[in-house]
C-alpha cells in the first residue's frame, strides 16, 4: 500500500473513533487499537439472562475455612494471553481504562453491576482483579500479499469482535454474591438505565437474554443495547463464575452488533481450571 494512502487512512480512522460519548468511545477503543496495529503492519511501519448450570456443585460445607480470593498477581497468571488465543490480538488493559471503569456510575443502583461488568471493573469488593482485551483477527491476519488484499484485511478488522476480559476474585462468598447481583440486574434493568463515565452520559435502552452459555459453576449471557446522541451500539455480555473468581466478557464491534465471544470465553474458562 502506498505510504500516502496509509497516512490518509490512518488519519480518517483516528477521527472516526472520536465519538460523542466517552462511554461509547471507550467501547470502541480496543477495536480501534487493533485496526491501527494491522494498518501499521500493512504499511511496513515500525511503529440472557442465561441460566446457571443445572449440575452446579453444591457450596462447600460450612465447616470449611472461608475461601481466599486470588490477588492481582495471581489473576495475572491465569488471564488469557496471546498464546491462548492465536486467532486474536491480545493487549493488556491500560491503567486509564481501569480507572474509568472504577469511576463509572448508573442512575439506577440496581444496574451498577452491569455498568461495572462492561467497564472492566469488579462488582463489589474484590480481593484481586486482572484485565485484558482480545480482538479477533481477520482470516488472513492482515498478511495478504497485495495492497488491495491488505486494505481489505484492515477494513475487516474494523468490524472484528473486540472483547474486554475481566477477572475478579473474592474472599468467602463474594463471588457468588457478585454473580447474583449481575443476575438480578439483568431482570431489574431490562428496560434500560443511564450510565455516566468521565463526566459524560449514555443511555442503555435494553438488556435482553443472550445465547445461553454453559461454563464454570454458573454462567449468564446478555445482549446490552445502548444509545448516545444517536450513536447505537449492541454488546454481548457473558459472566462466568468459577469457584471464587468471576470472569466477565464484554464484546463489541465497530459494525454496531457484536457476536458472543465463544472462543475467548472457552479459552479463559479453561485457564481457570
Amino acid at each position: 500500500m502506498p505510504e500516502g494512502s496509509c497516512i490518509v487512512f490512518r488519519n480518517r480512522f483516528r477521527g472516526s473513533s472520536t465519538v460523542r460519548s466517552t462511554f461509547v468511545r471507550r467501547s470502541v477503543m480496543t477495536a480501534s487499537a487493533v485496526s491501527l496495529a494491522l494498518l501499521a503492519t500493512a504499511c511496513g511501519s515500525s511503529d440472557s439472562k442465561g441460566e446457571a448450570k443445572a449440575d452446579a456443585p453444591a457450596p462447600a460445607a460450612s465447616s470449611a475455612a472461608p475461601a481466599k480470593g486470588k490477588t492481582d498477581a495471581e489473576l495475572a497468571g491465569v488471564i488469557v494471553k496471546q498464546a491462548d488465543l492465536p486467532d486474536h490480538l491480545v493487549k493488556e488493559a491500560t491503567a486509564a481504562e481501569a480507572a474509568a471503569g472504577a469511576a463509572a456510575t448508573s442512575d439506577k443502583p440496581d444496574c451498577l453491576p452491569l455498568v461495572k461488568a462492561q467497564s472492566m471493573a469488579p462488582v463489589g469488593k474484590a480481593a484481586g482483579t486482572a484485565r485484558t482485551k482480545a480482538v479477533a483477527k481477520p482470516k488472513d491476519g492482515g498478511a495478504a500479499d497485495t495492497p488491495d488484499a491488505k486494505m481489505k484485511a484492515i477494513m475487516d478488522a474494523l468490524g472484528a469482535n473486540a472483547t474486554a476480559v475481566t477477572l475478579s476474585s473474592y474472599d468467602g462468598k463474594g463471588a457468588e454474591e457478585a454473580f447474583a447481583a449481575l443476575k438480578n440486574a439483568g431482570t431489574a434493568c431490562a428496560a434500560g438505565y443511564g450510565v455516566t463515565q468521565d463526566g459524560e452520559s449514555a443511555k442503555v435502552t435494553k438488556v435482553a437474554p443472550g445465547t445461553p452459555v454453559t461454563a464454570g459453576d454458573e454462567a449468564l449471557a446478555y445482549t446490552v443495547e445502548a444509545d448516545s446522541d444517536g450513536t447505537k451500539i449492541s454488546t454481548q455480555l457473558v459472566v462466568v463464575r468459577k469457584a471464587n473468581t468471576v470472569a466477565t466478557f464484554s464484546a463489541l464491534s465497530l459494525k454496531g452488533t457484536a457476536e458472543q465471544p465463544k472462543a475467548v470465553v472457552d479459552a479463559q474458562v479453561k485457564k481457570l481450571g
